[in-house]
């Protein structure tokens, strides 16, 4: 039998060349979102603080569900009783905590001082677990095209590593946390899934430093000379983020930004602006309550005089309360709304095809970490 052999028809193909790079869109309303915020944080007032647990996950649904990679949204699937149920679980443990400090406090005053740094250290270590368990539990509640992010590794093991590397931090002063930064992102992101790709982040310490050196060094100035501070703030926040995006891997998926080093000067301004105008407001209000409880012919002079004054007591107490919503809007508004939004303008993703067909696997994760998270005043998005 003879074989038969094909010979190409005219020249060989040219490989086609790469796809673009996709991107990623937000489509959520600002004035949505500014509506929610508004709302929720009244329902935090009423309900002494519980509804932030139903605020948070209508939060979180807003920003995943407006936000398209490549067209399709990105969907968030958890539950507010799940980050209820978690700090419960978490308060069980700090709590007893809590109280040990208070009664050696008492009991021993001289101790008191001692106590306190083994207090700070299992807080710092508790912070560092809940921050990796409360990421592990964002993402077993985050889907994309209908697969499920996860994450596997210890928070343990995570947190001494955060440990250490603080204390090398704090002994250089601040000089080893580009190379902090990036080993801790690296263990995050060699334990996160997207389905069956693996994550990693290749940026390095180095770079990181190349970027910043300059605020580092200028930092005490900026401490002292109040006015330079947001700035110097903002500069290092818009070059993080930077330097964290173009390090992320999922399998052969990569990610790159443009963002501007002075992309965050406008928010952090604004929210600035905003705290000193609603400080001032309170401030006269307090002083307008004054005067009508004097005019009342209620004595207002003396260290206790608030105290035997329920009127005056109240006003401010309804006051401070008022600030506390409104500021918690404005945070919400632009460090958290308003930041997603600028960082994700600057977004592109490569090599998307890589992220096609790919199995499901991964289990939920509890919402314990985000109950420590909650405890410890370290939650995040």
């Amino acid at each position: 039998m003879n074989d038969l052999q094909w010979a190409p028809i005219g020249p060989p193909q040219p490989i086609p060349p790469p796809l673009p790079p996709a991107r990623v869109d937000f489509s959520g309303d600002r004035s949505e979102f500014r509506k929610l915020v508004t709302e929720g944080a009244m329902l935090e007032l009423v309900t002494f603080g519980f509804y932030r647990f139903w605020l948070v996950t209508d939060i979180r649904r807003h920003l995943w569900s407006n936000t398209a990679i490549d067209g399709d949204a990105v969907e968030y699937t958890g539950r507010a009783k799940e980050l209820l149920i978690g700090f419960l679980f978490a308060l069980a443990i700090l709590v007893p905590i809590y109280l040990a400090y208070f009664l050696v406090g008492i009991e021993f005053e001289r101790w008191q001082g001692f106590a306190s740094t083994p207090l700070f250290i299992s807080f710092y270590a508790f912070g560092q677990f809940a921050i990796f368990r409360a990421r592990r539990y964002r993402l077993t509640r985050t889907v994309w095209r209908g697969v499920r992010c996860w994450m596997d590794g210890s928070g343990s093991a995570y947190s001494v590593r955060a440990m250490l590397w603080g204390l090398l931090v704090f002994l250089t002063l601040g000089l080893a946390l580009p190379w902090r930064e990036a080993s801790l992102e690296r263990y995050k992101m060699q334990h996160t899934h997207f389905g069956g790709l693996r994550g990693d982040f290749e940026a390095d310490g180095w770079t990181f430093f190349k970027r910043g050196w300059w605020l580092w060094l200028l930092s005490p100035i900026a401490l002292i000379i109040f006015p330079l501070a947001p700035f110097f703030y903002a500069q290092f926040k818009a070059r993080e983020w930077r330097w964290w995006l173009d390090g992320i891997r999922i399998g052969g998926v990569s990610l790159s930004s443009n963002l501007p080093t002075n992309a965050f000067h406008g928010l952090y301004w604004k929210a600035i602006g905003w705290w000193l105008l609603l400080s001032v407001l309170f401030g006269l209000y307090v002083a307008g309550a004054a005067g009508l409880v004097a005019a009342a012919g209620v004595s207002i002079v003396g260290p206790d005089a608030i105290a035997r004054s329920i009127p005056l007591l109240s006003m401010m107490v309804i006051g401070y309360f008022a600030l506390a919503l409104a500021l918690n809007v404005v945070m919400r508004m632009y460090l958290q709304h308003d930041i997603w939004v600028t960082v994700l303008e600057t977004l592109e993703v490569h090599n998307i095809a890589a992220a096609a067909d790919v199995r499901g696997s991964g289990e939920l994760a509890s919402a314990l970490g985000e109950g420590f998270a909650d405890g410890l005043d370290v939650a995040g998005f």
